[in-house]
This record gives structure tokens, C-alpha cells and sequence, in this order.
């Protein structure tokens, strides 16, 4: 492509990229669509200004197809041959308008047979991923007529639509101002959620019930991603059910949620485990014990183990959750088996649960079964491995605290020992 000399004519002003859709804006001057979309999509203000011309373009105008432009191209790409110039493949898409999209949100708002077929055509403007569409879908409330069909099904228990709203909603939502800077949306919050998981509640004989419950999850990440405090101290139990129920199948085999549904949900654990109240409703839902098992069981993705461990750890932080997992007969051998094993991450939060349990929880029947399981092999093999040295000093501390239950013991040298205590 180096020897070629392509006309000036052929190259997008913005990209300086051979134009692959030419579109021609109201000055006269024509961009390659994506690059133009782009433009005018990140100019705050109603009117851009035309990076040539330099005169105010409304960020709602026309883009006219080039076709002529666009027959040049194609000719002129093939006729100097495959090997020296990429065929430049251009669509052939209608130009998006704001009216396009306004007028699908009105036929939402209208219940009839025909929403299907509406929500198809903006789940496939989502899946874009195009600025200009993501512009258009907020100006107009795509938002809001999606969050109130999800609430109308929830209301009358009807999935028509369901599966198609949650995806779109799932993949547009991060272009959608905080809940707490719309006030249309903030009102309706706790309704939403509680929409949510009804979906997450749906049994598994119904069609579809994992794709649904996968969207689901994704969208209640992305809430829950940008809730405040407020809202996380407010959230209901009967969420927290529905979420460890779906780990539970999944730990279970019972259910074909995907793994990057699995990974949502536990986003959606840790970001709320940090308050208190959440933390307890976790617990007597038998999170810890479920995570236990979905850790054996279905875990063979490191981020997902990380995920695991790090919840873990949070739920650790008082007594029912250290009771929970003292309880479940492969608690602290799962725990020791992780560490050195993962990554850096597992190690830390592993180490730490281990402090928290040998801290406030250690009994002599924990501490034997520490011996059993060679968690105290393991911990001396940290301090001499190559982890954090504030990891390394949580070993020391753990093994100072119990040296005398554990400096007679087979499986650790007594000289280890006796350097840290």
C-alpha cells in the first residue's frame, strides 16, 4: 500500500484512513460515517463544528450516503489488485436518524404482538455499540421505556419480550446516566430491581430460563456498578436468595448459566458484601457455603476463584460468617489447597482468612484441623515463598499466635517454627 498513491479524495478528513461508508454532512464536506458519527456524538453542546469548514453542524443532521464516492472506491481498490490495495467492503446502511429510534420507543409503549419485533431492532442498535446510536437511545428514553416494559412483565408475570429488554438494557446501560442523576429512573429503582429478581427467580423448565438469568445477572452488575450507598443498603433479601440460588445450581451442574453468569453474580456479591446488613442476609442464605461448593465443584477460572476468595473474605469479617465456614466439612481445606496454587490475589485473601479464623475462631479442634489438612505446612511454605511481604508477615503472625498448640507437631520442623516465634 506504500507505493500505491490513493487520491485525496478517497481519504476521510478525521481518520486519514481510506473511507470505508463516505457520508456527505451539510457543508458539503464528506467523512467516513463511523468517523463522523464519532465527532459529532462527543460534542457536548447541540451544534459541532465541521472539522473542515469549520461551521456549526447540528449534531442531528443528515448524513447523506456518497454513493458515487463509494462506487470509486470499490473500482479503484480492485482494480490495483487484492495484493496491493485491501477491497474496502463499504455498507450500504440507511443513515440513523433520532425519529427512527423515537418512534420505536413509541411503538414499545404500546402492548401488542408486534413489540417483539421492536425490541429485536434495538437490541441490534445496541449491539453496535455505536456512539451516535448510544446518543440517540438516551436523548429519546430508550431507557426508560425498557425499564418500564421490564416492570410491566414483572408485574404480570409475563416473559413475551423479556429475554430481548434485559439484553438491551444489559448492553446499553453503561451509557445511562447514574440512577441518582435521572430522577425518572431513581423513582422506580426499587421496583426495577424487584423486577430483576423475579427474572432471576423464573423456574428452569422454562424456555430460555438461563439466557434470561444470564442478561439478568449482567444487568443487575451494571446497577449495581453504579448504585450508591443508599441503594445498596436498601436492597432486599429476596434478592440475595435468588443470586446464591443460581450459584447453587451452578455448583450443583443444574443449570447451564454461563460461566461469565456466574462471574456477574459474584461481582454483584462483592460489591454489596461491604455493608453489614448485606453481609448478614449473605450468610443466612448460606452464601459461604455455597461459594464453598461452587469452588470445588464448578471453579476452574482464575478471575472466577479470585472473585470467590475475595467475597470470602469479606463474609469472614464476623462471626457467623467464620461459623459458616468451620462448618462446611471442606472449608479450610479448600482454603489451604488454593494457596501457591492461583494467583497472588488467592494467596492474600486465603492468608487472611486463615488470620481472621486463627484470631477470633480458633478452638483447639480448628487448630488440630489445620494440622490435619497442613494448612500450617502451608503457611510456612509462604513465608519462605516468593509472596508480599504483607502476606508473608500475616503468616508469621498467625503461626506466633498458636506455637505452642503447634510446635510439637510432625509436619512442621521445629527450627521453622521457632524463628517466628
Amino acid at each position: 500500500m506504500e507505493d500505491v498513491e490513493i487520491p485525496e479524495y478517497f481519504i476521510c478528513p478525521i481518520s486519514l484512513q481510506i473511507m470505508k461508508d463516505p457520508v456527505t454532512i451539510v457543508t458539503g464536506i464528506t467523512y467516513d460515517r463511523d468517523s463522523i458519527e464519532c465527532w459529532l456524538s462527543k460534542n457536548p453542546n447541540s451544534n459541532a463544528i465541521c472539522p473542515v469548514t469549520k461551521l456549526h453542524v447540528s449534531r442531528d443532521s443528515n448524513l447523506t450516503p456518497n454513493h458515487t464516492l463509494r462506487r470509486l472506491i470499490q473500482s479503484w481498490c480492485v482494480s490495483n489488485g487484492f495484493n496491493v490495495v485491501d477491497q474496502v467492503l463499504t455498507p450500504t446502511k440507511p443513515p440513523l436518524s433520532k425519529c427512527y429510534v423515537l418512534n420505536l420507543v413509541l411503538d414499545l409503549s404500546v402492548p401488542r404482538t408486534e413489540n417483539i419485533k421492536t425490541l429485536e431492532k434495538l437490541e441490534m442498535l445496541a449491539k453496535e455499540n455505536n456512539e451516535r446510536n448510544n446518543t440517540y437511545m438516551v436523548e429519546v428514553g430508550v431507557h426508560e421505556a425498557l425499564i418500564n416494559f421490564l416492570i410491566q412483565c414483572y408485574m404480570k408475570c409475563d416473559t413475551n419480550g423479556l429475554e430481548k429488554a434485559l439484553s438491551t438494557l444489559s448492553l446499553i446501560w453503561d451509557s445511562f446516566p447514574s440512577c441518582h442523576e435521572n430522577n425518572k429512573v431513581e423513582n422506580r429503582e426499587e421496583i426495577l430491581i424487584d423486577s430483576i429478581t423475579w427474572a432471576l427467580g423464573l423456574e428452569r423448565n422454562m424456555q430460555n430460563h438461563a439466557t434470561i438469568k444470564n442478561h439478568a445477572m449482567s444487568l443487575l452488575r451494571s446497577i449495581i456498578g453504579k448504585a450508591n450507598s443508599s441503594t445498596l443498603d436498601r436492597l432486599k433479601p429476596q434478592l440475595f436468595e435468588k443470586i446464591i440460588r443460581v450459584l447453587r445450581e451452578s455448583g450443583s451442574n443444574t443449570t447451564t448459566i454461563a460461566q461469565k453468569g456466574v462471574d456477574n453474580a459474584l461481582h454483584v456479591i462483592l460489591n454489596t458484601s461491604h455493608s453489614g446488613k448485606n453481609r448478614n442476609i449473605m450468610i443466612q442464605s448460606r452464601a459461604i457455603f455455597e461459594l464453598i461448593e461452587l469452588e470445588i465443584n464448578f471453579s476452574s477460572n482464575k478471575k472466577t476463584k479470585e472473585l470467590i476468595f475475595e467475597i470470602l473474605f469479606n463474609l469472614c469479617s464476623c462471626a457467623d460468617g467464620r461459623a459458616q465456614l468451620l462448618s462446611h466439612a471442606a472449608g479450610i481445606a479448600m482454603i489451604t489447597k488454593r494457596i501457591l496454587k492461583v494467583s497472588p490475589i488467592v494467596d492474600e485473601k486465603a492468608i487472611m482468612i486463615l488470620c481472621l479464623i486463627t484470631k477470633y475462631s480458633a478452638t483447639s479442634g480448628v487448630l488440630q484441623e489445620m494440622l490435619k489438612v497442613k494448612s500450617v505446612s502451608k503457611i510456612c511454605t509462604v513465608i519462605q515463598a516468593n509472596c508480599a511481604s504483607h502476606v508473608k508477615d500475616k503468616a508469621r503472625e498467625i503461626l506466633r499466635n498458636h506455637f505452642d498448640f503447634w510446635k510439637n507437631s510432625p509436619c512442621v520442623e521445629v527450627v521453622t517454627l521457632t524463628r517466628y516465634a
